[in-house]
């Protein structure tokens, strides 16, 4: 099995590199935004012609239950920076017109993540030992807006109140595998939580003093695959 892993960032680019040399697993960074990251996949899919894609690096957390450093797990992914109306059809707030309301992730990668938190859940040596991360799997909503603001969070939430994380890449990732039929799902750490936080904080605490073996769990889900 080919598999093909995407980013934003050189920071996210650099956990990861580090942790895949199979030959037969492809980092590759996008860059930042919703453009960015369907130009990546769409390479990435006409270049290496992977079995599946993985969205990875972080996001912001959102629920009582997220924590930072926590993994949460694409179930559905949705643009939370869309809308196209009424006027040529109906849709609903989030989806491109044309296409489903919300990108689902691929069932059979996302019964292997439900294993993972099962088994992180009860504690198992199967993920990282000693840690104390958790896995939640759930809506993944993306936009071209970096969220530094209770005010612009609870807007987001407003609309998606069961949001998981909210980043910048996934959906668009998810929407050019759907559009490709590439299976596909992503993983975010999350980095911060907007509601809980003051000018990204939380963010730049995470980068600076703990983003050191957060991709792990992305690691053990893909030797799962292999």
């Amino acid at each position: 099995m080919k598999i093909g892993i995407i980013v934003a960032m050189d920071k996210e680019l650099q956990q990861l590199q580090h942790l895949f040399t199979d030959g037969n697993v492809i980092v590759q960074k996008c860059g930042i935004g919703k453009v960015n990251a369907a130009l990546g996949a769409a390479e990435m899919i006409a270049q290496y012609k992977p079995d599946v894609i993985i969205s990875s690096g972080c996001a912001g957390g959102n629920g009582d239950d997220v924590n930072i450093q926590d993994v949460v797990v694409s179930t559905e992914l949705v643009y939370h920076d869309v809308y196209c109306g009424t006027a040529i059809g109906q849709s609903v707030y989030g989806q491109v017109q044309g296409l489903p309301p919300r990108f689902q992730a691929d069932p059979n990668m996302l019964r292997i993540a439900q294993q993972m938190r099962n088994d992180s859940a009860a504690h198992s040596s199967f993920l990282i030992p000693h840690s104390s991360f958790q896995i939640h799997l759930g809506l993944i909503v993306t936009g071209d807006w970096f969220v530094d603001s209770k005010d612009k969070m609870r807007e987001i939430v407003g609309h998606f109140p069961e949001a998981k994380a909210v980043d910048m890449e996934s959906a668009a990732i998810a929407q050019t595998c759907y559009l490709r039929h590439v299976p596909f799902i992503s993983f975010r750490v999350i980095s911060d939580i907007p509601l809980r936080d003051t000018d990204a904080s939380q963010y730049h605490d995470f980068w600076n003093t703990i983003a050191d073996n957060s991709f792990q769990v992305t690691k053990t889900f893909v030797e799962q695959l292999l």
